[in-house]
């Protein structure tokens, strides 16, 4: 996956921008003010902070111990760092979606119901 993928898989939910509040080299992607990822798109190799479910988050580090690994920076309980050209496309899709999903839990209802994620 390319950075420029990487962006417009980001972008792609609903309400979903990108943000440059640590820098112009950091994009943070947020929905409604909450962060769901964050990545230096030109650093090399790509990674990229995802919000993950703990028990998640600790079977994807002991699976791909090359590719995930706890979150540089994060909250390690709650966040890994995916080397994204380590992981099949299909994964790295399904872990970016499951981090926005994360984040779109923890709204109040009403912004959840208006996003089309009850």
């Amino acid at each position: 996956m390319t950075p420029a993928a990487l962006r417009s898989l980001c972008l792609s939910f609903n309400a979903s921008v990108e943000e440059f509040p640590f820098g112009p080299e950091a994009s943070v992607f947020k929905v409604l003010g909450k962060m769901f990822a964050l990545s230096r798109l030109d650093a090399r190799p790509l990674t990229v902070n995802l919000k993950c479910d703990p028990d998640d988050a600790v079977r994807l580090r002991a699976e791909h111990p090359a590719a995930v690994l706890p979150g540089y920076h994060m909250n390690k309980r709650h966040w890994n760092t995916v080397t994204v050209g380590e992981l099949p496309r299909r994964q790295v899709r399904e872990l970016v979606e499951d981090s926005y999903d994360l984040v779109v839990a923890g709204l109040p209802r009403a912004e959840r119901l208006r996003l089309d994620r009850p």
